[in-house]
This record gives structure tokens, sequence and C-alpha cells, in this order.
């Protein structure tokens, strides 16, 4: 059974930092791209950052660069999201996404596997 399974996240002041990490299980994490999404009610799922298969290259969001730091590790199979000198703007469910194309994709569409989603939220 595929599972992507998501902890950390949780309420933080404006400035502060988080940390949300995903653990997954059943398909060949090494070969799969992943990335982490985050969505706001009423509006589409948006991409943060995204992985390549294997030791890929990392690429973020211009909204969250220079603040968020994503890193994977295959001998755990899990990533970890860092977030620093968040803002209120950064309040969503975040999600953890796998599969799709080898290098990533921004398009929360070509992903096959998804977890079931942390809440960021950030206090002014």
């Amino acid at each position: 059974e595929v599972q992507l399974v998501e902890s950390g996240g949780g309420l933080v002041q404006a400035g502060g930092s988080l940390r949300i990490s995903c653990a997954a299980s059943g398909f060949s994490f090494d070969d799969s791209a992943v990335a982490w999404f985050r969505q706001v009610p009423g509006k589409e799922r948006e991409a943060v950052s995204l992985i390549g298969s294997g030791d890929g290259s990392t690429i973020y969001a211009d909204s969250v660069k220079g603040r968020f730091t994503f890193s994977r590790d295959n001998a755990k199979n899990t990533v970890t999201l860092q977030m620093n000198l968040l803002k209120p703007e950064d309040t969503a469910v975040y999600y953890c996404a796998a599969g799709g194309p080898s290098g990533g994709s921004w398009f929360w569409t070509e992903y096959d596997y998804w977890g079931q989603g942390t809440q960021v939220t950030v206090s002014s």
C-alpha cells in the first residue's frame, strides 16, 4: 500500500520557523520526484518546492526562495521542508506529493501519490 504521511506543522508567529516532514512507503521512493504543495480554501493547489528523483536538483517557488529548504533522505524514505521567516501568507494546508515526471512538476495533476496534508498557520 502506498502511503505518504506528513508530520509537523502547527501555529507559529510571523518570522518564526516550522519543519514539516513526509514519510513514504509502498513505492520506489528513490525513483520518484517529490514535491510540496500548499492550498488555501478557494484557491488552487500551488507548488512550493520540488526535488527530482534520486539526488535530483531542488527548485523553489519564488514566494519561498531563500526562506524554505527542501531536503530528501532516500535511506529513510523521507523528505523535510524547513520553513524559516514565515509570513501570514504562508498559511495553508501543506501536502507532500510523489511520482510524476522524474524531474518533478509544478502541476499537481501530474503526481501519483499524495499525503493527507498538514496545517501550517502563521499569525501576524
